[in-house]
């Protein structure tokens, strides 16, 4: 049975609705503040409070999750990578192992006393282009 499985649609199909949330995802991780419409961000809560509820956990089945809800596949290390990640430096490494470090190291220490809702949607004016109405969402 289906019960509680509704998801908004947002008039795409399923795979393009998957990757936009996992980039949308990995955005409000890496920046911790994006301007999207209303309908994308209500879908969006859902799936970023997910992911703060998996860095709380912390184990390695729950960073394998979260890697793959945000479609984040890893490259091995280049050799210049793998030096400089040995002597503490990781600037050069991608966006994407930046935003799995941020997640499971400072927003789950900022949330593990809080049970839940970690998000917040502000309403924003209209989109001039076609009247879209717009909101800032945010990690509290």
């Amino acid at each position: 049975m289906r019960h509680a499985k509704r998801t908004f649609k947002i008039g795409r199909t399923s795979s393009h609705r998957r990757c936009m949330i996992a980039n949308m995802l990995k955005s409000l991780i890496e920046h911790e503040k994006i301007v999207t419409s209303v309908t994308k961000a209500k879908e969006l809560r859902r799936h970023a409070d997910k992911m703060i509820t998996l860095a709380k956990k912390g184990d390695l089945a729950s960073r394998r999750r979260a890697i793959s809800a945000m479609m984040i596949s890893f490259n091995p290390l280049t050799p210049k990578e793998a030096r400089e990640a040995k002597s503490g430096d990781i600037s050069s490494y991608n966006a994407d192992r930046k935003v799995i470090k941020k997640l499971f190291e400072e927003l789950c220490e900022r949330y593990k006393d809080r049970q839940g809702g970690y998000t917040r949607i502000i309403k924003t004016a209209k989109r001039q282009g076609d009247s879209s109405l717009q909101c800032v969402i945010e990690y509290i």
